[in-house]
C-alpha cells in the first residue's frame, strides 16, 4: 500500500511539474517527423497481464522490424535520439503508473515475444510485481543498444545473454524490494541520466 501511495503521489507531482516540458517535447516530435506524438505497444505486466505502455515516439511512424534498438538505429528520428539518450521518452509512463499498470520502480515490462522465453523457474517471480519505469536491470544495461550493435546477431545476443540477466535481476528485485531500496534506485537513475544529458 505504501509503495502504491508513493507511486501515485510522485506521479501526480511529476506530471504537474513537467506538464510544460512534456508539451514542448510533444510539439518537437510533431515538427520533427510525421506521425503521432505517442508510441503505444503491448507489454506484459504484473502476473502476465498485458497492457499498453506509453512513450514519446522516437522512431519513424512507419518503422517496423525487431522490438530492439541496435546502435545508431536508422529508424530513430532526430528528436528521438536525444529523447532516448536522456530517457525523456519514458515520461508518458507516469500516466501508466497512475492507471495502476506500472510503478515508478520495478522490472521493465517486456514484449510478449521475449516474455515467452523467460526461464520457467524465474518467470512467476519476475512478473510478481508491477513493472516499472526504472529498475536495477535498466541501470546495468544503459548502453544496451551499443552492446547489441557489436553483436553479429543482435536478437540472439539479447535472448541468450542480456535477457536472462534481466530476468534474474527482476526476480531478485521482486523478492527483496522495499520503499527504501526503490528510493535508492530512483536516486541512482537520476544521477545516471543527469550524467548522460550533460554534453
Amino acid at each position: 500500500m505504501a509503495k502504491r501511495l508513493f507511486d501515485v503521489a510522485v506521479s501526480v507531482l511529476a506530471l504537474l511539474l513537467l506538464a510544460l516540458p512534456m508539451l514542448a517535447i510533444a510539439a518537437w516530435i510533431r515538427l520533427d517527423s510525421p506521425g503521432p506524438v505517442f508510441f503505444r505497444q503491448q507489454r506484459v505486466g504484473r502476473h502476465g497481464v498485458p497492457f499498453a505502455i506509453h512513450k514519446f515516439r522516437t522512431m519513424r511512424a512507419d518503422a517496423g522490424g525487431l522490438p530492439l534498438t541496435v546502435g545508431a538505429d536508422a529508424r530513430i528520428t532526430r528528436a528521438g535520439r536525444w529523447l532516448r539518450r536522456t530517457r525523456l521518452d519514458e515520461l508518458p509512463q507516469l500516466l501508466d503508473v497512475l492507471a495502476g499498470h506500472m510503478s515508478l520502480v520495478g522490472p521493465r515490462p517486456e514484449v510478449p515475444r521475449y516474455v515467452a522465453l523467460y526461464p520457467p523457474a524465474l518467470r512467476d517471480r519476475a512478473l510478481a510485481v508491477r513493472p516499472g519505469i526504472t529498475d536495477p536491470a535498466s541501470l546495468e544495461h544503459l548502453d544496451e543498444a551499443a552492446l547489441l550493435a557489436a553483436a553479429a546477431d543482435p536478437e540472439r545476443e539479447y535472448v541468450e545473454r542480456i535477457l536472462p540477466r534481466k530476468v534474474a535481476l527482476a526476480a531478485a528485485y521482486a523478492e527483496r524490494a522495499t520503499l527504501a531500496s526503490d528510493l535508492a534506485v530512483l536516486a541512482r537513475t537520476a544521477r545516471a541520466l543527469w550524467q548522460r544529458a550533460r554534453p
